[in-house]
């Protein structure tokens, strides 16, 4: 077959373009995959409110909304064969460019207020969505594939007797349902601390987009310590696409449990994941029941920050059975089944 031809519209968020990257790391699984990758920034003078609004009108004109919101000119879209976008700034581009170029369209997360007609294909990580029309429930998509990170074939299990030698910290930051305090950063790198002592183990630590300077900086800082501190990465300065090489190596994943991506692509992985909260935290409900999902799967457990310890960590990780398939290979088989006119043949 010709290669599948795709119109990747990502916004500026790793956590929502990472979802789409990882539908296509899977579409290529099944056909080689050409993709052209287009960049979302909305005019902030137009309100999404009234784009959304402007749908069903029937002076709705795709080209024109593209233009006037989003400075993409219509005419020069390239050909292709299928629209993919995750994240809510890429709802009404995803739309507008499958209307134009009448092209089938896949978009990973939650429709807001709009119709699943408006897709081909909802990728949702959701079990509330299991029966919803044009919808499709998976673990959220990773573009890492777990067999090319070079990890060992052995899956070890951790636990009070054999605790690991190599760990990732993940750290995010505040988010709408997550609030950490000063106090809380210190008192994890306090901890962290005492478990790389008791254990001899080392850390791999990792910023992101979300973490504030001062706790970048307070890391960077602890990271000094290289018997304590193997690697540190200041999302700052090194940016984006820094985790594959970290979870190569890693044996196990703490990440801060603000943002669901980390979760997710640490458990794509085949590692055992572990999710920090600080005292103010509450979910949304369907994330809950996603976090749920996976703890009741047994590749993820939880620990509030004030009762990370040595001996909670090495309870948590006895639980933890990391999957044994490769996550691609089943997301895969489902686009296969939902989207047979592009992927059989």
């Amino acid at each position: 077959m010709p290669p599948l031809k795709v119109l990747f519209l990502a916004d500026t968020r790793p956590g929502h373009y990472h979802l789409s990257e990882g539908v296509i790391a899977a579409l290529k699984r099944l056909r080689d995959v050409q993709v052209t990758r287009i960049e979302i920034r909305r005019k902030w003078i137009v309100p999404t409110r009234w784009l959304r609004a402007r749908i069903h009108a029937e002076s709705f004109f795709p080209p024109r909304m593209l233009r006037m919101a989003y400075r993409i000119e219509a005419e020069e879209l390239p050909e292709a064969d299928l629209v993919i976008s995750a994240g809510g700034e890429t709802l009404m581009p995803n739309i507008c460019v499958s209307r134009y170029l009448d092209l089938p369209s896949i978009f990973c997360g939650s429709l807001r207020d709009l119709d699943a007609k408006e897709f081909t294909l909802v990728i949702s990580s959701y079990e509330r969505d299991a029966d919803a029309p044009r919808h499709m429930v998976t673990l959220k998509p990773s573009p890492m594939d777990p067999d090319t990170l070079g990890r060992p074939d052995e899956i070890i299990q951790f636990g009070p007797d054999r605790t690991p030698n190599l760990a990732a910290l993940l750290i995010g930051g505040n988010a709408a349902s997550f609030r950490f305090g000063r106090g809380e950063w210190k008192d994890l790198i306090a901890r962290i601390g005492e478990i790389s002592k008791r254990w001899g183990m080392r850390w791999m630590i990792s910023t992101s987009r979300r973490t504030p300077d001062y706790v970048a900086d307070m890391l960077a800082a602890f990271a000094k310590d290289d018997q304590v501190v193997e690697r540190f990465v200041d999302f700052r300065t090194a940016g984006p696409s820094t985790l594959p090489d970290i979870f190569a190596r890693a044996e196990v994943v703490l990440c801060t449990a603000d943002s669901s991506s980390m979760v997710s692509e640490a458990i794509s992985a085949r590692i055992p994941a572990i999710g920090l909260t600080p005292k103010a935290s509450h979910l949304p409900e369907e994330e809950s029941a996603y976090r749920d999902l996976l703890i009741n799967r047994g590749w993820y457990r939880v620990l509030p920050i004030a009762d990370l310890t040595p001996d909670a960590l090495a309870e948590s990780l006895a639980e933890i059975t990391p999957l044994k398939d490769n996550p691609l290979d089943a997301l895969a088989q489902k686009l296969k089944e939902r989207l047979p006119e592009l992927l059989s043949g």
